[in-house]
């Protein structure tokens, strides 16, 4: 697809985030949703090769609306100003949806390339679920941690709004403690989209989404 074209558009749009410029400009976004959604059909192929339960994933239904949600938002924005995808086997765009470990990806108007893959503010149950299996399979779960090439690309866990102590039921000597702290079991990386040649792209999300499917097999056998 055409970045540097998306990246523009992007940018305009933070800059006159209004109805009538939105409608001016079109055209403009609906091919380069066109070429957004190519590029979320090829990506669910590949990842298909190394996770079979993404194979069946709609590639329209993994897009997110440009349109905001302003009803709860003091924000009255009516755009976003990136294009975003979900993949995950249910369809359901967000993992606090109970939807499960999902591959996520997208660029803003900065140029960045943000991607992210796990569960990101799951809801009460499908949480406790996952603190259960890390109780129940520490071992397994120390693998996941471990695996050098998700270490490498990702860094590991990110710990946004973690606990300050063990969640109720959990004592603090258990294995792993620090991590069932954590409200999110997820890893995300950005990059400037300047610093990367815009054919190499896929290239760089379907490697990066590879290396983390050891964490989304682990996360899915939390029930």
């Amino acid at each position: 697809m055409h970045i540097r074209d998306l990246q523009r558009f992007l940018f305009e749009l933070s800059e006159n985030n209004n109805r009538a410029w939105f409608v001016m400009n079109k055209p403009r976004y609906d091919i380069l949703r066109a070429e957004f959604l190519e590029l979320v059909s090829k990506l669910i192929i590949q990842i298909g090769k190394s996770d079979p339960a993404i194979i069946g994933c709609e590639p329209k239904k993994a897009l997110f609306r440009i349109n905001r949600d302003m009803r709860f938002s003091a924000d009255k924005s009516p755009y976003k100003t990136t294009f975003s995808a979900s993949i995950l086997p249910s369809g359901r765009k967000k993992p606090s949806e109970g939807g499960g470990p999902a591959y996520y990806f997208q660029i803003d108007a900065n140029g960045r390339l943000f991607f992210a893959v796990g569960e990101y503010m799951p809801p009460s149950d499908r949480l406790r679920a996952i603190r259960n299996q890390i109780v129940a399979d520490p071992d397994g779960f120390g693998k996941v941690l471990k695996n050098k090439t998700l270490k490498q690309i990702f860094g590991g866990l990110q710990d946004e709004g973690k606990l300050s102590r063990p969640p109720k039921g959990f004592d603090a000597d258990l294995p792993h403690i620090e991590e069932i702290k954590n409200k999110n079991f997820m890893v995300w990386t950005e990059c400037p989209l300047n610093k990367i040649d815009p054919e190499e792209m896929e290239t760089i999300l379907v490697q990066g989404f590879k290396a983390a499917y050891p964490l989304v097999s682990w996360l899915r056998t939390a029930a």
